[in-house]
Protein backbone atom coordinates (compact mmCIF):
# COMPACT_ATOMS: atom_id res chain seq x y z
CA UNK A 1 0.00 0.00 0.00
CA UNK A 2 1.61 3.36 -0.77
CA UNK A 3 1.59 5.97 1.73
CA UNK A 4 -0.19 8.86 1.24
CA UNK A 5 0.39 11.94 3.11
CA UNK A 6 -1.36 15.49 3.71
CA UNK A 7 0.87 18.43 4.11
CA UNK A 8 -0.46 20.99 6.82
CA UNK A 9 1.66 23.60 8.88
CA UNK A 10 1.64 23.85 12.42
CA UNK A 11 2.20 26.88 14.43
CA UNK A 12 5.56 28.83 13.70
CA UNK A 13 5.47 28.20 10.30
CA UNK A 14 6.64 24.18 11.04
CA UNK A 15 5.39 21.78 8.20
CA UNK A 16 4.23 18.41 9.64
CA UNK A 17 3.00 15.62 7.18
CA UNK A 18 -0.42 14.01 7.97
CA UNK A 19 -0.44 10.15 8.33
CA UNK A 20 -3.29 7.86 8.91
CA UNK A 21 -1.92 5.28 11.23
CA UNK A 22 -1.33 2.34 9.50
CA UNK A 23 1.09 4.68 6.47
CA UNK A 24 2.41 6.67 9.59
CA UNK A 25 3.74 2.60 10.46
CA UNK A 26 4.55 1.59 6.87
CA UNK A 27 6.96 4.96 7.21
CA UNK A 28 8.17 4.14 10.16
CA UNK A 29 9.43 0.68 10.12
CA UNK A 30 9.63 0.07 6.07
CA UNK A 31 11.39 3.71 4.93
CA UNK A 32 13.28 4.90 8.25
CA UNK A 33 13.56 0.96 9.57
CA UNK A 34 12.66 1.43 13.03
CA UNK A 35 13.19 -1.50 15.61
CA UNK A 36 11.05 -2.63 18.20
CA UNK A 37 12.94 -1.90 21.80
CA UNK A 38 11.05 -4.19 23.95
CA UNK A 39 10.84 -4.10 27.47
CA UNK A 40 12.49 -6.24 29.45
CA UNK A 41 9.90 -7.84 32.10
CA UNK A 42 10.61 -7.63 35.79
CA UNK A 43 10.21 -10.35 38.35
CA UNK A 44 6.57 -10.10 39.37
CA UNK A 45 3.33 -11.80 38.86
CA UNK A 46 0.20 -10.87 36.56
CA UNK A 47 0.46 -9.20 33.47
CA UNK A 48 4.12 -8.69 32.13
CA UNK A 49 5.99 -5.11 32.22
CA UNK A 50 5.13 -2.62 29.41
CA UNK A 51 5.48 0.92 29.02
CA UNK A 52 4.14 3.13 26.83
CA UNK A 53 3.74 6.87 25.56
CA UNK A 54 4.19 8.37 29.00
CA UNK A 55 7.22 6.30 29.53
CA UNK A 56 9.30 8.30 26.21
CA UNK A 57 7.77 11.54 27.42
CA UNK A 58 9.08 11.45 31.18
CA UNK A 59 12.68 10.25 29.52
CA UNK A 60 12.60 13.39 26.82
CA UNK A 61 11.86 15.90 29.68
CA UNK A 62 14.64 14.58 32.30
CA UNK A 63 16.99 14.06 29.22
CA UNK A 64 15.83 18.09 27.79
CA UNK A 65 16.98 17.12 24.95
CA UNK A 66 15.68 15.61 21.60
CA UNK A 67 15.91 12.05 20.79
CA UNK A 68 19.33 10.68 19.10
CA UNK A 69 18.35 8.70 16.26
CA UNK A 70 20.07 6.35 14.21
CA UNK A 71 21.07 3.88 16.82
CA UNK A 72 19.85 0.84 15.22
CA UNK A 73 20.65 2.05 11.50
CA UNK A 74 25.05 2.03 11.28
CA UNK A 75 26.41 5.33 9.35
CA UNK A 76 22.29 6.50 8.99
CA UNK A 77 19.56 8.38 11.10
CA UNK A 78 16.44 7.17 11.84
CA UNK A 79 14.01 9.97 12.64
CA UNK A 80 13.39 10.44 15.76
CA UNK A 81 9.35 10.36 14.87
CA UNK A 82 9.71 7.04 14.06
CA UNK A 83 11.94 6.12 17.28
CA UNK A 84 8.72 7.64 19.03
CA UNK A 85 6.31 5.60 16.73
CA UNK A 86 8.17 2.66 17.56
CA UNK A 87 8.23 3.22 20.77
CA UNK A 88 4.32 3.52 21.34
CA UNK A 89 4.15 -0.08 19.36
CA UNK A 90 6.42 -1.70 21.77
CA UNK A 91 3.82 -0.65 24.31
CA UNK A 92 1.10 -2.08 23.07
CA UNK A 93 -1.05 -3.66 26.50
CA UNK A 94 -1.25 -7.21 27.26
CA UNK A 95 -4.96 -7.18 26.72
CA UNK A 96 -4.56 -6.39 23.24
CA UNK A 97 -1.56 -9.01 22.20
CA UNK A 98 1.58 -7.27 23.77
CA UNK A 99 4.31 -8.41 22.49
CA UNK A 100 3.44 -10.73 20.19
CA UNK A 101 1.59 -7.85 18.69
CA UNK A 102 3.54 -5.23 18.81
CA UNK A 103 5.85 -7.73 16.53
CA UNK A 104 2.98 -8.33 14.31
CA UNK A 105 1.98 -5.01 13.78
CA UNK A 106 5.77 -4.06 13.02
CA UNK A 107 6.24 -7.07 10.95
CA UNK A 108 3.22 -5.71 8.88
CA UNK A 109 3.91 -2.36 8.70
CA UNK A 110 7.75 -3.05 7.30
CA UNK A 111 6.62 -5.49 4.62
CA UNK A 112 3.64 -2.82 3.84
CA UNK A 113 1.02 -5.49 3.97
CA UNK A 114 -2.57 -6.01 5.81
CA UNK A 115 -2.95 -8.65 7.44
CA UNK A 116 -4.35 -11.84 5.50
CA UNK A 117 -8.45 -11.81 6.19
CA UNK A 118 -9.28 -14.59 3.26
CA UNK A 119 -11.37 -12.15 1.01
CA UNK A 120 -13.66 -13.88 -0.41
CA UNK A 121 -13.43 -16.87 0.84
CA UNK A 122 -16.14 -19.13 0.67
CA UNK A 123 -16.39 -22.71 2.27
CA UNK A 124 -16.61 -25.01 -0.56
CA UNK A 125 -17.60 -28.79 -0.22
CA UNK A 126 -15.09 -30.98 -1.45
CA UNK A 127 -13.47 -34.85 -1.43
CA UNK A 128 -10.95 -35.24 0.51
CA UNK A 129 -9.74 -38.18 -0.90
CA UNK A 130 -8.03 -38.93 -4.43
CA UNK A 131 -10.17 -37.77 -7.19
CA UNK A 132 -9.66 -40.10 -10.79
CA UNK A 133 -10.60 -38.32 -14.09
CA UNK A 134 -10.86 -39.76 -17.39
CA UNK A 135 -12.69 -39.51 -20.50
CA UNK A 136 -16.65 -39.01 -18.55
CA UNK A 137 -15.09 -36.66 -16.03
CA UNK A 138 -13.67 -36.81 -12.69
CA UNK A 139 -14.80 -39.37 -10.12
CA UNK A 140 -14.01 -38.83 -6.50
CA UNK A 141 -12.93 -42.21 -5.22
CA UNK A 142 -15.26 -43.91 -2.68
CA UNK A 143 -14.80 -45.95 0.58
CA UNK A 144 -16.63 -47.99 2.41
CA UNK A 145 -18.61 -46.86 5.67
CA UNK A 146 -20.69 -49.55 7.28
CA UNK A 147 -22.92 -52.58 5.20
CA UNK A 148 -26.70 -53.30 4.58
CA UNK A 149 -28.58 -56.35 4.46
CA UNK A 150 -31.20 -56.02 1.73
CA UNK A 151 -33.50 -58.95 -0.04
CA UNK A 152 -32.95 -59.34 -3.58
CA UNK A 153 -35.26 -61.86 -5.57
CA UNK A 154 -35.86 -63.55 -2.46
CA UNK A 155 -32.64 -63.90 -0.55
CA UNK A 156 -30.92 -62.26 2.18
CA UNK A 157 -27.72 -60.54 0.93
CA UNK A 158 -25.01 -58.06 2.47
CA UNK A 159 -24.38 -55.10 0.44
CA UNK A 160 -21.24 -52.44 1.07
CA UNK A 161 -22.33 -48.91 1.47
CA UNK A 162 -20.05 -46.86 -0.20
CA UNK A 163 -19.95 -43.01 0.39
CA UNK A 164 -17.60 -40.44 -0.56
CA UNK A 165 -15.85 -38.55 2.24
CA UNK A 166 -15.60 -34.55 1.79
CA UNK A 167 -14.24 -31.91 4.12
CA UNK A 168 -15.17 -27.69 3.40
CA UNK A 169 -12.36 -26.01 2.26
CA UNK A 170 -11.45 -23.67 3.49
CA UNK A 171 -13.06 -24.98 6.97
CA UNK A 172 -15.39 -21.74 8.19
CA UNK A 173 -13.03 -22.01 11.53
CA UNK A 174 -10.12 -20.88 9.06
CA UNK A 175 -12.01 -17.98 7.70
CA UNK A 176 -12.93 -16.85 11.24
CA UNK A 177 -9.34 -17.06 13.06
CA UNK A 178 -8.41 -14.99 10.09
CA UNK A 179 -10.80 -12.59 10.56
CA UNK A 180 -10.67 -12.57 14.56
CA UNK A 181 -6.78 -12.11 13.78
CA UNK A 182 -7.63 -9.10 11.37
CA UNK A 183 -9.87 -7.24 13.88
CA UNK A 184 -6.69 -7.37 16.70
CA UNK A 185 -4.55 -6.12 14.71
CA UNK A 186 -7.02 -3.23 14.08
CA UNK A 187 -7.86 -2.66 17.73
CA UNK A 188 -4.08 -2.61 17.87
CA UNK A 189 -3.71 -0.07 15.52
CA UNK A 190 -6.36 2.33 17.35
CA UNK A 191 -5.07 2.28 20.60
CA UNK A 192 -1.10 3.21 18.78
CA UNK A 193 -2.70 6.23 16.83
CA UNK A 194 -4.86 7.09 19.92
CA UNK A 195 -1.58 7.09 21.77
CA UNK A 196 0.50 9.43 19.21
CA UNK A 197 -2.09 11.91 19.14
CA UNK A 198 -2.50 12.10 22.85
CA UNK A 199 0.86 12.26 23.74
CA UNK A 200 1.71 14.75 20.87
CA UNK A 201 5.84 13.88 20.96
CA UNK A 202 5.64 13.55 17.49
CA UNK A 203 7.86 16.82 15.67
CA UNK A 204 7.18 16.49 12.21
CA UNK A 205 4.29 14.13 11.49
CA UNK A 206 0.55 14.34 12.32
CA UNK A 207 -1.19 11.11 12.98
CA UNK A 208 -4.75 11.49 12.00
CA UNK A 209 -7.64 9.98 12.84
CA UNK A 210 -7.63 7.64 9.70
CA UNK A 211 -7.83 3.65 10.39
CA UNK A 212 -8.23 0.83 8.13
CA UNK A 213 -11.56 -0.31 7.61
CA UNK A 214 -12.64 -2.70 10.76
CA UNK A 215 -14.37 -4.94 8.75
CA UNK A 216 -13.48 -5.50 5.51
CA UNK A 217 -15.47 -8.22 4.23
CA UNK A 218 -18.71 -6.74 4.94
CA UNK A 219 -20.57 -4.81 2.42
Amino acid sequence: MSIQARIGRTGGGRVKRALGVQAALEWAFRVERAQLDLPVPEDRTGESFGYGLEYVLLQRAALGCRIDGGQHRIGSYTHEDAEVIATCVAGIPDSLGGKRMAIRVAELARAGLTPDWMPGAVPRCVPSVEVKRNQHGERAATAVVGTARVLSRGKWRSIDILACPVTFSPHPRQIEAARRAYEDWWKALGWVRDGLIAGGMLREVEVTEAMPRVRPWTR
